[in-house]
């Protein structure tokens, strides 16, 4: 596209009257930014099919700005203005549901049941039919190079599923007034990047000028300075770990490095969910589940729970899976204030000021060894689970607080009883604790028979 025909990104870098060519950065607005920039790479990642491209504002790659135009106009504009005036396009997107225009309107025809099940007249439902829009408007397009939001409570929840929507990498930007709190229920397994507003988003003044022009300057910035597609082909694989399986994953990793990518979770519930999205997205092509402990936490009431789903992105893509039960003796809670009334005279370890572990007893882990198995019995793909006898993690061995052989034993039976052995589907027992060198060896033989 010439500068002519309207991409001012370009203009600087072409030669004109008094003016000297530059040689152009690399950018998502540049021509071949379609081929590199994060969007494109992970759509030929996954296999996902262009979209239908019928708007004539889709095509050239933007960053979007959204919100509620109708109570937040003034400060939409000004972001934009910013990151225009960096030389990158931006794309005001109206999500208003009291108030809407046309490009409200547009947005909420992306709804599955159109316009009318947005603007209902109750606000409650206008924001979450408006969100869906939203994330299927965004969903449509392959023009998206980077996304910026400013919102209160209502506009936060409206704009950051189709933010957790984009893949990782895209940069995603959240201005909100409730992200000093517990974010987690907007930024989920993404990389979603959220900044706290400090003002309301309600005028431009001596502070929120401040803040919006960080952000709109931030998110040009992680637009413009995208790091190009690794050069290497290694495949990537997912890996769990916690504090008191990191010997085990850090000896796993350096056998691998050499051919595989690693990508390491913290297994805090959201970690897990985030490995699984990107098994789904095809981004991860195997998986070694050291550390399955968020699964005690979603049977146990702790606070970094999976979901009921963990597992489940390995059943349906089939890929090769290695686990283990990194961790399984442990239910995570807050500060010693924070454990549940009923758990207080149970057997606790704190771990730090803010984090208190419980041992899980032979009840629990025979449930958490059923779940697990259940799980593993419905894996059609290549699949093994690794019991290690002498303990699960640094705080199960002998002369450690957590050390129950008797607990273990119920854990590791559960498993065996709930899984089906085939050909491809096996559990082993290994006489070794999880970070035993030799337990991290018999990993690495199991993964590189799995993916062989």
């Amino acid at each position: 596209m010439s500068a002519r025909s309207g991409d001012h990104s370009l203009r600087p870098y072409i030669a004109g009257p008094g003016r000297r060519r530059k040689r152009p950065p690399y950018s998502p607005f540049a021509p071949h930014a379609r081929q590199y920039g994060p969007l494109g790479r992970a759509k030929r990642r996954t296999g996902r099919a262009d979209p239908v491209r019928d708007d004539p504002k889709i095509g050239v790659p933007k960053i979007l700005v959204v919100g509620t135009c109708d109570t937040k106009r003034r400060e939409l504009a000004y972001v934009q203005e910013l990151i225009e005036k960096t030389g990158l396009r931006a794309e005001l997107l109206d999500v208003s549901t009291r108030s809407p225009g046309a490009g409200a309107r547009a947005v909420a025809a992306c709804h599955p049941d159109g316009a009318d099940a947005v603007f209902t007249g109750d606000r409650g439902s206008a924001v979450a039919a408006m969100a869906r829009a939203l994330e299927a408007h965004v969903g449509r397009r392959d023009d998206v190079a980077g996304m910026i939001g400013l919102g209160g409570s209502g506009g936060t929840a409206l704009i950051a599923p189709a933010m957790r929507a984009l893949p990782v990498g895209v940069p995603k930007l959240l201005v909100s007034t409730v992200a000093s709190g517990d974010v987690a229920a907007y930024v989920g397994p993404s990389d979603l990047c959220m900044m706290y507003a400090v003002t309301d988003v309600a005028g431009l003044n001596r502070i929120s000028r401040k803040v919006l022009g960080n952000a709109a300057h931030a998110i040009a910035g992680m637009v413009e300075h995208d790091l190009p597609a690794a050069t290497d082909d290694k495949p990537a694989v997912g890996l769990t770990m916690f504090g008191v399986t990191t010997p085990a994953v850090d000896a796993v990793t350096a056998a691998l490095e050499d051919t595989w990518d690693c990508l390491v979770f913290h297994a805090t519930g959201t970690g897990g969910r985030s490995m699984e999205k990107l098994v789904d997205s095809g981004l991860i092509e195997a998986v070694i589940d050291l550390t399955t402990t968020e699964i005690c936490d979603l049977l146990a009431g702790g606070v970094f729970p999976a979901t009921d789903d963990r597992l489940g992105a390995v059943a349906r893509t089939r890929v090769p899976y290695v686990g283990s039960c990194g961790a399984l003796d442990m239910v995570n809670f807050g500060g010693m204030e924070s454990v549940p009334a009923p758990f207080r005279h149970r057997r606790l370890h704190v771990h730090n000021p803010q984090v208190t572990l419980m041992r899980t007893n032979v009840d629990e882990n025979r449930r958490i060894g059923a779940w697990i198995g259940a799980k593993l019995d419905a894996c059609e793909g290549p699949v093994r689970f690794l019991l290690p006898e002498k303990g699960v993690s640094l705080l199960d061995v002998e002369g450690q607080p957590f050390f129950d052989p008797e607990a273990d034993a119920a854990l590791f039976a559960a498993i065996e009883a709930s899984v089906k052995p085939t050909d491809r589907r096996r559990v082993i027992r290994l006489p070794f604790a999880i970070d035993d060198p030799e337990f991290a060896a018999a990993v690495v033989d199991q993964f590189r028979e799995v993916t062989g």
